[in-house]
């Protein structure tokens, strides 16, 4: 029941599903450890979720950055005789990282109804018929939130995509030297 939103949670906030099924995992390890503690001051689900990015960013502190030594990133290959690292190719997690913020920042330009139905549905997990009993309206109004929150995002990615482009292309054209 529980293990849906967990990783939709430990997804989103690691960006990479082995990760986040390892971090599921222990997650429930520690729900196992710590359900001694829980007061039923709170839902139990917002302590599951509580207790979910604690121990995701425990892991976010102890995972140290990969060293390279720039030795190995510059000598040769001996197979092919070329560099062993692409150096100047395009960074694929700051990419991910770049389209995470543009996503986040659409999200929130979503209006307040759109906005609350996309994320119970599509990020947390929720079915429609919780999400009508959380909201107090009926299945198909949740429904038809959902699709027209989808719809207003995929606009505004496509605008945000576009005026990108836009951006690309002008700052090429004020570098590029004068032809005349």
């Amino acid at each position: 029941m529980h293990s849906r939103r967990v990783y939709a949670l430990c997804l989103r906030m690691v960006g990479n599903p082995a990760d986040a099924e390892d971090l599921v995992q222990e997650a429930f390890l520690q729900l196992f450890r710590k359900i001694g503690t829980f007061r039923g001051e709170s839902a139990f689900s917002t302590w599951l979720h509580r207790m979910t990015v604690n121990v995701v960013l425990m892991r976010l502190r102890k995972k140290s950055l990969p060293a390279a030594s720039l030795e190995e990133t510059t000598e040769p290959d001996e197979e092919t005789g070329g560099p062993r690292k692409d150096i100047g190719a395009p960074d694929l997690g700051l990419s991910g990282a770049v389209d995470r913020v543009n996503l986040e920042r659409s999200i929130e330009k979503l209006p307040p109804g759109y906005r609350t139905v996309f994320v119970l549905h599509d990020v947390q997990g929720y079915e429609h018929n919780e999400i009508a009993e959380i909201m107090g309206c009926s299945v198909g109004n949740s429904k038809s939130q959902l699709h027209k929150a989808r719809t207003r995002l995929r606009e505004l990615l496509q605008e945000d995509a576009r005026d990108q482009a836009r951006q690309e292309r002008q700052e090429a054209k004020a570098q590029a030297p004068n032809q005349d």
